[in-house]
């Protein structure tokens, strides 16, 4: 049978295909490399599901316990001493937000990392394979008497969420929330350096992510592997660099605990103050080398 349509006719029919292929790209994608922007469910809005959990995330987030250990920490001043400086105990109130002006919390997004196998080489450059959900990041609606925090939540032993620490700042928070529909947002903590990625291409998102890019625009994941190995896989958990206690970025001290301890402890760092919870974890900025 031959064929009737008109130039027209066959021309909307290939538009329609494409769109139609670019919309299951996408799709598959998001199911593949995991997740990106999140928020509160509606009735026409489900809970993200590729982060589990999630709705015990909000509901951490959005308890009073959580907002009361925000409002302790910004009630206590930020410690001036640098990295490894004493560490203080926040007080104790009976109603920590009385006076504060009004605030909420923000809906947790996700904060990826690149995983230890990546930067080993041991790993294929994937998007499944390269990054990993570590925990998620809230921040507030607004300054609370001119500073802003950051809300961290770890995954629970067993199942949902619980409060990791309150960072001082919203910056990590405000690059995770950077991702959008098909692409993912992920740190390379050691250097602050935050990037995004589309299908197999990595962009930074910061100065800290092009000057490890070597001021290139993008690269492709495999290139962005090769990049990370060679300033890191040397440096890796176990290492004889790790063991010396050089290794860079954060590292949580102590167990998972599912509630906020009694007792809050507030550790300096060079504009990275943070208010601990769960018994007597500490977040300790290690000592950072150079490792160029």
């Amino acid at each position: 049978m031959r064929d009737t349509e008109t130039p027209n006719e066959r021309a909307a029919s290939r538009s329609s295909r494409l769109s139609l292929v670019i919309a299951v790209s996408a799709s598959a994608l998001l199911s593949v490399v995991g997740p990106g922007p999140t928020h509160a469910a509606t009735a026409r809005d489900p809970l993200p599901a590729d982060i589990p959990d999630y709705q015990a995330a909000l509901d951490a987030v959005k308890s009073t316990d959580v907002r009361n250990t925000v409002c302790r920490f910004l009630r206590t001043p930020v410690p001036t001493d640098g990295a490894g400086g004493p560490v203080q105990t926040i007080p104790e109130t009976t109603e920590p937000c009385q006076g504060l002006p009004a605030f909420t919390i923000k809906d947790p997004v996700a904060l990826n990392e690149i995983t230890p196998g990546f930067v080993a080489g041991t790993a294929k450059p994937l998007p499944t394979e390269a990054l990993k959900l570590t925990q998620l990041v809230s921040s507030l609606s607004t300054t609370v008497n001119g500073r802003n925090a950051t809300v961290m939540l770890a995954p629970t032993q067993g199942g949902g969420w619980h409060l990791a620490g309150v960072r001082d700042g919203d910056h990590d928070a405000t690059y995770a929330g950077k991702a959008t529909l098909g692409t993912l947002v992920f740190t390379e903590p050691q250097i602050r350096g935050w990037y995004q990625l589309k299908l197999t291409t990595v962009e930074p998102l910061n100065d800290q992510a092009r000057q490890g890019l070597g001021g290139q625009a993008s690269v492709s994941l495999t290139d962005y592997q090769k990049l990370v190995k060679a300033r890191y896989a040397d440096k890796l958990p176990g290492s004889e660099y790790d063991t010396a206690g050089y290794s860079s970025g954060y590292s949580l001290q102590g167990a998972e605990g599912d509630a906020p301890s009694a007792t809050l402890l507030l550790a300096g760092g060079s504009g990275a103050a943070l208010a601990l919870a769960g018994g007597a974890v500490v977040l300790r900025r290690r000592r950072r080398a150079s490792t160029h």
